[in-house]
């Protein structure tokens, strides 16, 4: 099967349904912005390698967390109370450290510095956005990804100490429950995300609630006063 190659004067996506087994869609374009968002508005996201050409995807089966489907043990609700929470007030430096804090079984990253570039110029039109963790003013774990309508598109976390990336996620499930949030898209099946209470759904059912949730969803600004956080 030939994986089409996108026109960099052409905003348009093949369908979804057009991705190839392994749940590449399409390659080639570019990372402007309103590229990427029409690629999030119809469930399809970039991931490549390093001088590799730019990756378009839309897996089956796709990874999503039923925000009530989170689960959270006696341990993690010990380690939130230790960790202080800000939105959206360092989100450079949780890109960078998503990109250089190695993880078990990968040894090299895709968030290069067009990722950064891009998802950076995402934050300031206010789609991308951060969930950071702080200790004794240090930022030691964080989360990012992409609000759209009643979706959050987790991208990538990282975590200087233990469960510092599991309770920035822990507090930004709380938030999208109360802003409205539907759901959060884990794009491609990890037992990580998995343990944390995510579950794969076939492409088909991730569209139909990836459209329903756009169609009556709400961006939110998510802003910081002197306190810390407020919805």
């Amino acid at each position: 099967m030939m994986i089409p190659q996108l026109n960099k004067y052409d905003l348009s996506f093949p369908h979804p349904n057009q991705a190839n087994e392994d749940g590449i869609l399409a390659w080639g374009g570019d990372l402007n912005p309103s590229r990427l968002i029409k690629a999030y508005q119809n469930g399809i996201f970039p991931w490549y390698s390093k001088d590799d050409p730019i990756l378009w995807w839309s897996p089956d089966p796709r990874l999503i967390l039923e925000l009530e489907e989170f689960k959270i043990s006696k341990s993690l609700k010990k380690s939130i109370k230790k960790f202080d929470y800000k939105f959206d007030t360092n989100f450079l430096q949780v890109m960078h450290n998503c990109a250089i804090i190695k993880r078990n079984g990968q040894d090299s990253t895709w968030i290069q510095k067009e990722i950064i570039d891009a998802y950076t110029e995402l934050h300031a039109l206010g789609i991308a956005h951060s969930i950071e963790t702080y200790y004794e003013g240090e930022l030691v774990g964080g989360v990012y990804g992409l609000s759209i309508g009643k979706v959050f598109c987790g991208e990538s976390m990282f975590a200087l100490k233990t469960d510092a990336s599991k309770s920035a996620y822990a507090i930004l499930i709380k938030h999208l429950k109360i802003w409205g949030y539907d759901f959060i898209d884990c794009q491609v099946p990890t037992d990580h995300q998995k343990s944390l209470g995510a579950k794969e759904v076939t492409r088909e059912y991730f569209l139909k609630r990836l459209k329903k949730a756009k169609s009556t969803g709400k961006e939110h600004y998510w802003e910081i006063d002197e306190e810390g956080i407020k919805d």
